[in-house]
């Protein structure tokens, strides 16, 4: 199935989860809807919620709430994006103007912190006991992930397992927890849970290390805001730890002097982009998440051949092929 196919086939899908993040975003504080609207709308992909629809229709679900719960995962998403521009300072997201650069810091964490709850009060609203006990590990995890993230920054010395594991818990947690849920509400036999579960894993952490190496090789038009963030952030990625661990001690200390530099200059960051090229740093983070990606496909073997299936092989193989 081609790109455009694959698209075709889930329209209808993200065209009832956006309906879904439309009536749910209420609240009698207009803002909230504002700021809401504004994150939700600018661009995303629909990554989590598609895949939590996904896994539900893979796992034969039946009920009707696979749109309603496949929001969580969404809100969740919009709230921490919401949380990431406030600390990382960032004024574009997605191509446009970001909500705190437009409504200011406070507003973006507070209305994070309703989406925050949103998300719960959809699975406390269900009734669904071991959902919502899921979901609060998952967001436990990911809050976790962030603050390892920023303890981090600027980290020269972080090593490649460090490096995963911040991956994992800031942004594999929640891809997972869709497709794995996706098999719970479905009441799924636990080999299979077990396989949604390794499935997600597998893909988010292929997702993030894609997500680290376009920041380096995509253009500001493709990315949707400006390349070299997470080096002017003091981020350290996989394409740069593999760097580090092979370079000359001279290379090693003018990319610190460029980290150390502020604000981060283009031709200090085409400096360093040029030092990861010389030692294929872009070369690694691509071919473990191709391997990431293998072992997602792999866990899909737990399921008998069908459409579904034949969507959730084509978008794990879109998220090494995008650009954006």
């Amino acid at each position: 199935m081609t790109n455009g196919r694959f698209f075709e086939a889930i329209q209808d899908d993200l065209k009832k989860i956006d309906r879904e993040l439309e009536r749910n975003l209420t609240s009698s504080v207009p803002l909230i809807a504002q700021v809401g609207k504004h994150i939700l709308h600018s661009g995303g992909k629909r990554l989590r919620p598609l895949l939590f629809v996904l896994s539900s229709r893979l796992c034969d679900y039946s009920g009707n709430n696979t749109y309603p719960f496949s929001i969580i995962f969404e809100y969740l998403h919009a709230a921490t994006l919401l949380h990431d521009d406030v600390v990382d300072n960032a004024d574009i997201r997605r191509g446009a103007t970001s909500a705190n650069a437009i409504w200011g810091n406070s507003a973006s964490v507070l209305v994070g912190d309703f989406l925050l709850a949103k998300s719960f009060w959809l699975a406390t609203a269900h009734r669904h006991q071991r959902l919502l006990e899921l979901l609060s590990t998952i967001t436990t995890e990911m809050a976790e992930g962030e603050v390892l993230e920023l303890i981090q920054s600027d980290n020269l010395e972080l090593t490649e397992e460090e490096y995963l594991e911040v991956v994992r818990r800031k942004t594999a947690v929640l891809i997972a927890g869709a497709c794995h849920l996706g098999a719970v509400i479905a009441n799924t036999p636990e080999p299979q849970e077990r396989a949604l579960l390794g499935f997600g894993h597998a893909l988010g952490m292929a997702f993030q290390l894609i997500d680290d190496n376009l920041d380096y090789e995509a253009t500001a038009e493709e990315l949707g805001k400006p390349v070299g963030g997470d080096l002017r952030e003091g981020k350290v990625t996989l394409p740069l730890i593999h760097t580090l661990s092979r370079c000359t001690p001279e290379e090693c200390q003018r990319i610190r002097e460029i980290m150390d530099a502020a604000p981060l200059e283009e031709a200090g960051f085409a400096e360093v982009k040029g030092i990861i090229g010389r030692y294929g740093g872009l070369d690694a983070g691509r071919e473990l998440a191709k391997r990431y990606v293998a072992e997602a496909q792999e866990a899909l073997a737990a399921f008998p051949d069908s459409p579904t299936k034949s969507l959730l092989l084509e978008l794990s193989d879109y998220v090494i092929e995008r650009r954006k």
